[in-house]
């Protein structure tokens, strides 16, 4: 059963899949959904830090390198799109759109790139932590309904 959690805990760390995946795994392995839930919101905010203070300053440094500039270029790209798209959308209220970006389960809207938008934007860390935290928590809620309905009805229809 550890090793379960454990699995579950590195998806959720994963950039682009995230706890958008990790839940439904957990759920799929039969794992209780509160401790499911938390682990993955914990998983999910391990490397928001290191994304919002190093990032950038890596994908910079690395935009012009032989072999990895294409995708570092690709990442600074995403990221200043999506930060970009939000600010001009939400105006004074981008602690809410950034809530809703990285809540809103959709493919590359999750914490990485919403952690890595704040930074682009140089918005305060506090902040955009809480932001982040707080559309991780709903993109966890949204996951574990939709994996439990998706569950049941599987279960209902074998």
């Amino acid at each position: 059963m550890i090793t379960k959690y454990l699995i579950v805990f590195i998806i959720s760390m994963v950039p682009m899949v995230e706890l958008r995946l990790a839940i439904p795994v957990a759920i799929g392995y039969g794992l209780p959904t509160i401790p499911s839930y938390i682990l993955c919101i914990v998983g999910n905010m391990v490397p928001v830090p290191f994304i919002f203070f190093f990032a950038r300053k890596i994908l910079e440094w690395g935009s012009d390198k032989k072999y990895i500039g294409k995708f570092f270029s690709f990442c600074l790209d995403k990221g200043h799109k999506g930060g970009e798209k939000l600010k001009e959308k939400a105006g004074k209220g981008l602690f809410l759109a950034l809530l809703l970006f990285v809540g809103i389960p959709l493919p590359g809207t999750g914490a990485w790139t919403g952690t890595l938008a704040a930074s682009i934007l140089d918005m305060d860390f506090k902040k955009s932590v809480v932001a982040v935290m707080a559309g991780v928590f709903l993109a966890g809620v949204i996951m574990a309904a939709a994996s439990i309905l998706v569950k049941g009805g599987l279960g209902a229809i074998m």
